[in-house]
């Protein structure tokens, strides 16, 4: 089966040599191929040039005259498989309470934790399918699943097992995280070491079993866990092979960064405090940055310092962190607009970080991000549009016409 879409007005993202992700400066550069074609077949980009060069066949013709085609979104850091929404916890932010004071009340993780014990893994199942094909409205080809709403042995091993479904169920290319290190549950909250040996002695162990994760997360913050209590996570991980991806500098300096970058972390995600010292140990690692603004947004929190981070020389990589306390939408070109309008980001800064820097941040370089021979048939096609800019500018409107998936 070949799919060869022509008149495209810009191909966008075009690296004839694979890269796994740009940085500093380089962000600012979006290589696009102006009136071209892209050929795909057998799930694989195949070619792709001006469409002086383009071929004369395929099994289907695709016109896209007036619009563009970019690589699919990847979302490397999100929460989607939960039980129930918290719409009463938004007019509690609304009345001026914090997430922390939330936190404090039984609210936040702790409640969507209650939530999930009693709901089969079918239910979770089909409702996450719902939300997967929603971010696939708006372009997401890839997406990472945190478990981390279970916080007992049962739980988040039924949380696993359920995004381990969605990986046979889903089109989408999926990535599972164990997150059981995501709050502590009120039996443990006077006994950290408790749960941690919970983690460590009976969760790994039958994780790495049934290979049921991909990467292991710690929420390293200011109430969650110290920077000493993730080390002693992601060091049993390591000994699972599971390298980690930490939540991290969310709420505090709480020295989420830098233990990220000791234990060679993939990404760390969130970084609303990330300062000069933080950013040296950035530069010194191969750990992506990966900024979640709609969470900053709706919890009104201070905003990482996008700006500053790529002039110093850092790739940054964009995620939606959907999950229903803090960042309830899945929708990646809103994450764009809020990049562009709130952190200062260019549009081509922000659409490098939502396609080849957050393939990085799940590890998808390989096969997904851009538009390189023989990567994965994971685009999408624009409705008809002025300017690439205008996707981010146009922030309520879905401008994704259609998904192309492998």
């Amino acid at each position: 089966m070949s799919i060869l879409i022509t008149n495209i007005k810009g191909l966008v993202q075009v690296r004839p040599e694979a890269v796994s992700k740009v940085k500093g400066n380089a962000m600012k550069q979006l290589p696009v191929l102006d009136h071209a074609y892209l050929l795909m077949s057998h799930g694989v980009i195949e070619a792709f040039g001006p469409m002086s060069e383009c071929p004369d066949r395929a099994n289907e013709i695709v016109d896209a005259s007036g619009k563009y085609v970019l690589p699919c979104w990847c979302d490397p850091h999100t929460h989607i498989v939960y039980a129930g929404s918290r719409e009463g916890e938004f007019v509690d932010k609304i009345n001026g309470l914090s997430y922390e004071e939330i936190a404090r009340r039984g609210g936040g993780i702790v409640n969507s934790a209650k939530r999930l014990q009693t709901v089969p893994e079918g239910a979770l199942i089909d409702a996450a399918l719902g939300r997967l094909a929603e971010m696939e409205s708006f372009g997401t080809g890839a997406v990472e699943i945190k478990s981390g709403y279970g916080l007992s042995y049962d739980g988040e091993i039924k949380m696993l097992r359920v995004i381990r479904k969605l990986k046979d169920l889903s089109r989408l290319k999926l990535k599972a995280t164990f997150l059981g290190a995501h709050a502590y549950p009120p039996e443990y909250k006077q006994d950290h070491e408790g749960y941690i040996r919970l983690m460590i002695d009976q969760m790994l162990p039958t994780i790495a079993d049934e290979g049921l994760a991909d990467y292991i997360d710690v929420f390293c913050d200011r109430g969650f866990f110290s920077a000493d209590e993730t080390a002693r996570i992601l060091e049993a991980g390591a000994r699972y092979g599971l390298r980690p991806k930490i939540h991290a500098n969310e709420l505090d300096y709480s020295g989420g960064i830098e233990t990220g970058v000791q234990y060679q972390a993939l990404s760390v995600d969130h970084l609303e405090y990330t300062g000069d010292e933080q950013i040296r140990a950035l530069l010194a690692s191969d750990t992506m940055p990966t900024l979640l603004p709609s969470t900053a947004f709706f919890l009104g929190l201070h905003e990482p310092p996008a700006r500053h981070m790529i002039d110093s020389g850092l790739p940054v990589a964009l995620a939606t962190d959907y999950n229903p306390g803090s960042s309830p939408s899945g929708n990646m070109q809103f994450i764009l607009s809020l990049a562009s309008i709130k952190l200062k980001m260019l549009p081509e800064e922000a659409i490098n970080a939502a396609t080849i820097n957050a393939a990085y941040a799940m590890g998808v370089d390989d096969e997904m991000g851009s538009i390189t021979r023989g990567k994965k048939a994971s685009v999408m096609i624009t409705k008809p549009m002025p300017s690439l800019t205008f996707m981010p500018y146009s922030f309520a409107n879905n401008m994704v016409e259609r998904v192309i998936l492998s």
